[in-house]
């Protein structure tokens, strides 16, 4: 089914996928290179695996790829990553917000480095980037929630914390900006440095992502689209 009727063209659009040099973001970033996007890679510290994303998104497909130094713990690094692609490209079609960091410790073990980094990375340098790209986005804007956004995970509390306003942030964000769509994705544990390569392949849920840039599932702006959920009918389906 289609969001207004309307399967969304993917070719030549410019898609901003942060955290993109590994994991998730990276598998998301081939994916909407096979649709010939004009695809821009973020990344914090690691270029050379940024490079090897680049290299292979060019022979995906893509349009063109960008990488773009980005550190969402700091506005102006938010600021000049956003000046330097907008000059190149002039708007962005879809955001995703895929970066994210992870601490397993109970609570009482997370010193206040741990707790600083993911809800300033998690969640606030998200609703930063976000404010600032705000009026750039023609299309979508996707923020990766979690599993750990709906239910409680014992010695995640301060990611959960994040996941579960990143899905607020995301559903008032909808509300207030009409013209948008807005959503978020949910995956349950998956195979990335965050969780020691357990949990399903990060290309499931790049596709997830990729189809929800599409047609939203048929759902409205502000829904979450859990990951666990939609990926029985995509193995019935067959992936497109």
């Amino acid at each position: 089914m289609l969001y207004n009727g309307i399967m969304q063209k993917m070719h030549d659009k410019t898609v901003l996928i942060t955290g993109a040099s590994r994991g998730i973001g990276a598998e998301t970033a081939l994916a909407f290179a096979k649709l010939g996007c004009n695809v821009i890679i973020t990344f914090l510290e690691e270029v050379s695996k940024a490079e090897d994303i680049r290299r292979r998104a060019n022979a995906a497909g893509a349009k063109s790829v960008e990488l773009v130094h980005l550190d969402l713990r700091s506005q102006a690094s938010i600021r000049s990553a956003l000046k330097s692609i907008l000059l190149k490209y002039g708007g962005i079609d879809i955001l995703v917000n895929n970066a994210g960091v992870i601490r397993w410790k109970k609570f009482e073990d997370q010193t206040d480095d741990d707790i600083d980094e993911q809800i300033q990375t998690n969640l606030v340098g998200l609703i930063r980037l976000t404010k600032q790209a705000l009026p750039h986005v023609r299309d979508c804007i996707i923020s990766l929630a979690s599993g750990a956004g709906s239910h409680p995970v014992r010695d995640l509390s301060v990611y959960c914390a994040t996941k579960y306003g990143v899905r607020g942030f995301s559903e008032v964000l909808a509300m207030e900006n009409t013209g948008l769509r807005v959503y978020t994705v949910s995956p349950t544990m998956t195979s990335t440095e965050m969780t020691d390569y357990h949990g399903m392949p990060p290309e499931n849920v790049a596709k997830v992502i990729v189809r929800t840039a599409k047609d939203g599932y048929d759902q409205p702006s502000g829904s979450d689209i859990k990951v666990w959920e939609v990926l029985n009918k995509h193995l019935e389906e067959g992936w497109d």
